[in-house]
């Protein structure tokens, strides 16, 4: 079950030099699941205080640290910006106004979070108990703060190396709560490429929208990975430029800069504004 609130959400704009004045909120949930208080930073798109009446769909991010504030990304100052990327497309009429729900991961277990599956030589594999927090505590949290749609059709998860491992895994067995599903550079490779081997196997083929990329300066093995899921999920039936989005970025390398590159894309994909459609 879902907690109270242990920070209050604080509105306010994080502007930083030639950027857009964003509306992130913070909330710190105690989940028995996760051992503890974990803290979310929530972008609000600007109809949600306009349009008191509406309802928005919401994308569940991996490693909240890396997707907005510069002063707690992984490499100091250079964050995604995904707030940035969203607002400019909300904005253009290219992306439908959507909550990103960044969930903050767990620092030295996070390897333990993100992976379903324990590998020969890392270990890991508590991504059910990270699943069913995300599930049981997190989204009723979100669902009960804010109008959103909480319907699996508008409702995504998301992220980058084993945040997109994870994410993929999560959305491919609950797709009765995520039917959109970023995939960013994600970690195919772990245990032995299991999450291909689960995309193979899994019946029926889940309604889930998916956006897959890599870059092409990532590494042959970890290109020829992206190649082989995406391969995969054609041969289960998914469409490319319908339920599937494959993108190679070249010259992109493993890192928060490129992913933040691609969010905008990303988001028009999995979140298209359907005026423009």
């Amino acid at each position: 079950m879902a907690t109270d609130t242990l920070i209050a959400p604080q509105p306010g704009a994080i502007l930083t030099e030639d950027r857009l004045a964003t509306d992130l909120r913070r909330h710190a949930i105690d989940s028995k699941l996760l051992g503890g208080s974990r803290d979310l930073i929530v972008y609000v798109p600007p109809q949600y205080d306009a349009e008191p009446e509406r309802r928005f769909p919401v994308l569940y991010m991996q490693d909240g640290q890396n997707l907005f504030d510069p002063n707690t990304s992984y490499v100091a100052g250079k964050p995604w910006f995904l707030d940035q990327a969203a607002e400019a497309g909300i904005r253009d009429d290219r992306i439908e106004p959507v909550i990103i729900v960044g969930v903050n991961h767990a620092g030295d277990h996070r390897i333990d979070e993100y992976t379903p599956t324990k590998d020969a030589k890392r270990n890991g594999g508590k991504s059910a108990k990270y699943a069913q927090a995300l599930i049981d505590d997190i989204k009723p949290f979100i669902d009960a703060e804010y109008r959103t749609m909480p319907d699996p059709t508008n409702t995504g998860i998301g992220g980058s190396s084993l945040g997109g491992l994870v994410s993929l895994w999560i959305s491919l067995t609950n797709p009765d709560v995520f039917g959109r599903v970023a995939a960013m550079s994600p970690s195919i490779w772990w245990d032995r490429r299991m999450i291909v081997r689960l995309a193979e196997k899994i019946q029926p083929k889940p309604r889930l929208s998916v956006w897959l990329d890599i870059g092409t300066a990532e590494g042959g093995p970890t290109l020829a990975d992206a190649r082989q899921m995406r391969e995969t999920l054609i041969e289960r039936g998914w469409l490319e430029h319908m339920d599937l989005e494959y993108v190679e970025a070249e010259g992109a390398i493993h890192d928060e800069a490129a992913w933040g590159e691609r969010s905008r894309p990303m988001l028009e994909f999995l979140f298209p504004n359907q005026k423009v459609l």
